[in-house]
């Protein structure tokens, strides 16, 4: 045998065997755990309609996932599920705002004022300084004018009326006649706008 066969065999002999399957099967626990999970699926759409039991995943069906339906004209709008569903993440349920940056409807004095105002207000928004009860806050409200007379008005009414609040109640009507009057697209400047618009002559 020459050196450089010697070497060569060397070099073999330090080489690991090539992998089989037969050496290195799959753990017994992956296939265990693999079958488990097919079974599983099997078993779950057996059991789920058409086949057995509705109660297994998810059974709402596209009017469930749609949302309430339009209020139709005439019938009575609930204030309190509008606020719930537009101004709660903001005003909270307790209606306090949260301290330094959204606030309070609970004895705020434009809730409690003019008409006219809350109207204008929650048709147009408000961006800008507006002092809450003795305390100034800086921020946003956004304009809700995709709502309609009825929605509003229930809306405004409920904020008016409830928690120590005791103002009366909005008609639609009135929102109705500030969409119509005014040609505002922006949102007022601060408290100060919300100041220089003329009070309800009614």
């Amino acid at each position: 045998m020459t050196p450089e066969t010697e070497t060569h065999h060397a070099a073999q002999e330090r080489e690991n065997e090539e992998p089989e399957e037969r050496i290195r099967p799959v753990p017994l626990a992956a296939v265990i755990v693999t079958l488990t999970m097919v079974l599983f699926g099997v078993v779950y759409i057996f059991l789920s309609e058409p086949f057995g039991n509705a109660e297994l995943g998810d059974r709402r069906t596209l009017a469930d996932l749609s949302g309430p339906a339009p209020v139709a004209a005439g019938a009575a709008v609930d204030g309190k599920a509008v606020f719930a569903a537009q101004c709660v993440a903001c005003h909270q349920a307790t209606g306090k705002g949260l301290p330094g940056v959204f606030p309070p409807l609970d004895g705020s004095e434009w809730v409690q004022g003019d008409a006219r105002t809350v109207a204008n207000i929650l048709l147009h928004g408000i961006n800008g300084k507006i002092t809450v009860a003795g305390t100034d806050y800086s921020g946003a409200m956004p304009s809700f004018q995709q709502l309609n007379d009825a929605e509003l008005a229930a809306v405004a009414s409920y904020v008016r009326s409830n928690w120590s609040n005791k103002a009366e109640a909005i008609k639609p009507d009135l929102f109705e006649q500030e969409r119509k009057a005014s040609t505002r697209t922006t949102p007022f400047e601060g408290g100060a706008a919300l100041k220089a618009l003329p009070p309800n002559p009614a």
